[in-house]
């Protein structure tokens, strides 16, 4: 499409996000273009999951909301344990870790205690008070560092620039990471900017990537974008991958674990 075709969508999207709604019609004669040429910007709109098409023009897709950490916790429970003990079977004796927020985590913290002079870093203010209990009854002999931020209430975590900046000169050698949705389509992808960022960077920032994702987030895309699996080492879930994955994940190099 010619830069003034994108420059056509951009004005698109500026007046969706400030009305909720905008008519083909308007859209013509505003642009002076043809109904067909916003059809076609709509349709290449609708395709990137930007707006949705309803007669006569477009409206703002729905977002689905992220989920509470306690609503979390009653998702696919067994299936998050298998992944919590799979994901503990990767750490070694003296380990640095970075154990990322979510309830599929904390399933591999009663396990870490089996291994010694662990280093736990984490954004997941529920691990750090498990890891806290564990040191307290001496089950675990590690270090824990709590990384700094703005604190959610809703999913006890941090977050944001002051977490970002506090990892920014920290390398780990193992990270486990949790997704909102992935496919082999769009790869990893979260709910939230901020926490795709973050996990984003420890990917980065670690030697060994472990992704770890239930069935339940399989064949979905959410808002923000994490990685392709061409950056990921493995993959950890309760199940083998779907058969038409199995080339993709060949292809980059990614291990799948399942249990």
């Amino acid at each position: 499409m010619s830069l003034a075709g994108e420059e056509r969508k951009l004005s698109i999207m500026n007046l969706l996000n400030e009305y909720g709604k905008v008519t083909a019609a308007d859209l013509a004669r505003m642009f002076e273009v043809t109904s067909e040429t916003i059809r076609r910007d709509l349709d290449e709109l609708e395709k990137d999951n930007k707006l949705k098409k309803v007669y006569g023009g477009a409206i703002k897709p729905k977002t689905e909301a992220e989920p509470t950490l306690v609503e979390r916790s009653c998702i696919n429970q067994e299936a998050k344990e298998k992944i919590g003990y799979l994901a503990f079977t990767l750490i070694d004796d003296h380990d640095v870790i970075f154990l990322d927020e979510g309830t599929t985590p904390l399933q591999m913290i009663p396990y870490i205690g089996q291994r010694t002079g662990v280093t736990v870093l984490t954004s997941s203010i529920s691990a750090m008070m498990a890891l806290i209990e564990l040191q307290k009854r001496e089950q675990f002999d590690g270090k824990i560092i709590m990384l700094g931020g703005v604190v959610s209430a809703k999913h006890l975590r941090v977050s944001g620039a002051f977490t970002e900046a506090g990892m920014s000169d920290l390398f780990v050698n193992k990270a486990f990471v949790t997704v909102d949705a992935l496919s082999v389509e769009h790869g990893f992808t979260s709910y939230d900017y901020e926490k795709a960022v973050l996990t984003r960077k420890w990917i980065q920032q670690c030697d060994l990537s472990v992704v770890l994702a239930d069935s339940s987030k399989w064949n979905k895309r959410s808002l923000a974008k994490i990685c392709g699996f061409d950056n990921v080492d493995v993959v950890i879930s309760e199940l083998e991958p779907p058969e038409e994955w199995k080339d993709r994940l060949e292809q980059s190099g990614t291990r799948w674990m399942a249990r």
